[in-house]
């Protein structure tokens, strides 16, 4: 049905679609969708969240950090802790020339204590739980007791990152000296540290011998302090939950110190969960597959057992995104006589309401797609994953184009709350976006070989690419699959490397092949 322009443009003021960075969308709890990651994520049956980013692990990190701890304990009797959460993280660049000098079995030690610090702060500490831990006074005791002995100090007032971080590093440092031994004859160098593992031995191997002191690459005291921990639980009947999201943010890019950090994690991961301690990392899917390329992580196994499957976000459930950040609003329920009960649990209502809001397709035309469709298609990457950021993105620079283009001739009426231009716009501003903040910003090594395409094609042989980017164009195309800028498909007998919709304007690229 036709609108009037003026009351198209008062409720298209109105009309917010919230952040598209999860810190700070303070719709996500009113609109949020629940997934299947986050179904499993809440059943416990998994530790490790990958995605890309925007994808939305940021949004259920926090939909479970902020909203969720009262109900997970009430009714599941779980403990949420968290840490590396929102913007603060940047406190982890302070403290970048003592990481620099870690090793891989020092960042162990390290997510250790910061583990430790995590249950010792929102549990042992936190208010909420006093109650359950009246119970576990001696157990608590024995705690605080290993705590003391691994030099892990007692604060009591609440402790800031900086000052967490300024802590645990002080202990891995006071802890790291190792014992050296120079073989006669210049034949080699024997050494010892506090992970028990000689020199040059897999931490990862299952042949341990039994010593208190290997623990599966973990620091001596680090399983002594664990098994207190457990104590409490057990006492208490409660498990934790030991939740860690941002590590894109924390250590350089596709860095060797990345690298090391984010191997020790997991590795301390690997061994200092149980039944009743869970750790749960939230990960960007590059980022996982970086850490495994090279020479491999013989853990990782162990590690991805309980992984969730990579976020993706299937049409219907963008479609239920949009609708259900529109009608967040009370005045465009009530225009709109949106049935609420219906909106949640009917799939083809909420196609009714886009329909009402939206045109019926972009492009007009027999062979065209829906307009749904056009934006999933246009907004997914090489990989074939549309995040829900981009789709925020979009709408949120297509409201604005619209209800400026209706401010400037606001008589008459229109069809749609959106338009085909307007819808277009949206995509354009997101294009230019991903270049700037995703491509140039998170692979600047990749940037360097993406800007030969500006002016370019969306296709390409093999041929095309050697010469466009040289001799090492297979890496250089493989890293360029990895992170969505490009996918392959079979043409007659050869493949045809083509760059998606998603970056096609901001690169300039006109259609066809190479």
């Amino acid at each position: 049905m036709p609108y009037l322009k003026k009351d198209v443009e008062a409720l298209l003021k109105l009309m917010y679609f919230g952040d598209s960075v999860a810190e700070t969308d303070d719709l996500l709890e009113a609109a949020k969708i629940e997934t299947s990651t986050f179904d499993e994520l809440i059943r416990d049956n998994v530790d490790l969240i990958p995605g890309t980013k925007g994808s939305g692990k940021s949004a259920l990190f926090r939909i479970v950090t902020e909203f969720l701890p009262g109900v997970l304990f009430e009714h599941n009797r779980v403990v949420i802790a968290h840490g590396v959460q929102r913007h603060g993280d940047s406190v982890f660049h302070a403290f970048r020339d003592q990481f620099d000098k870690f090793d891989e079995n020092q960042f162990v030690e390290f997510w250790c204590i910061y583990l430790i610090s995590l249950a010792h702060e929102h549990f042992i500490k936190g208010k909420r739980y006093s109650d359950s831990l009246s119970s576990a006074k001696k157990e608590i005791k024995d705690f605080k007791e290993a705590c003391f002995r691994a030099r892990v100090p007692e604060i009591d007032k609440p402790k800031s990152l900086a000052e967490v971080l300024e802590w645990v590093i002080q202990v891995v440092k006071s802890n790291a000296p190792k014992l050296s031994y120079e073989m006669p004859d210049n034949t080699g160098t024997f050494a010892l540290d506090l992970f028990g593992n000689p020199a040059g031995s897999n931490p990862d191997s299952s042949n341990k011998k039994d010593n208190k002191k290997i623990t599966d690459g973990l620091p001596f005291y680090a399983n002594e302090i664990k098994e207190k921990l457990e104590a409490i639980l057990t006492k208490t009947n409660l498990s934790v939950w030991l939740m860690i999201d941002r590590l894109d943010e924390i250590f350089p890019r596709r860095s060797d110190l990345e690298r090391k950090a984010l191997r020790g994690l997991l590795r301390a991961t690997r061994t200092f969960q149980s039944k009743r301690i869970r750790v749960k990392i939230f990960l960007r899917d590059d980022m996982l597959e970086n850490l495994v390329s090279g020479e491999g992580f013989t853990a990782l196994s162990h590690v991805t057992s309980r992984q969730a499957d990579r976020l993706e976000w299937t049409t219907d459930q963008i479609l239920a995104l949009i609708i259900r950040r529109i009608f967040v609003n009370q005045k465009l329920k009530e225009f709109f006589d949106v049935d609420e009960e219906k909106l949640k649990k009917s799939k083809d209502y909420r196609v009714e309401l886009f329909n009402k809001l939206f045109p019926p397709q972009v492009h007009g035309g027999p062979n065209q797609s829906s307009t749904i469709n056009w934006i999933v298609s246009r907004l997914s990457d090489g990989r074939g994953v549309v995040t829900p950021r981009d789709v925020i993105d979009l709408l949120s620079k297509a409201k604005q184009h619209h209800c400026d283009d209706i401010t400037s001739n606001s008589d008459g009426h229109t069809a749609h709350f959106f338009d085909s231009a307007s819808i277009i716009y949206g995509l354009e501003e997101v294009s230019k976006k991903k270049r700037d903040t995703y491509l140039k910003a998170e692979f600047p090594h990749i940037w360097k070989y993406i800007e030969k395409f500006e002016g370019g094609k969306t296709g390409y042989t093999e041929a095309a690419l050697k010469k466009i980017i040289g001799s090492n164009h297979q890496e250089v195309t493989k890293d360029l699959m990895a992170i969505g800028f490009m996918a392959k498909k079979k043409k007659g007998g050869a493949y045809i490397y083509w760059i998606p919709y998603l970056y096609r304007k901001a690169l300039d690229l006109s259609q066809g092949n190479e």
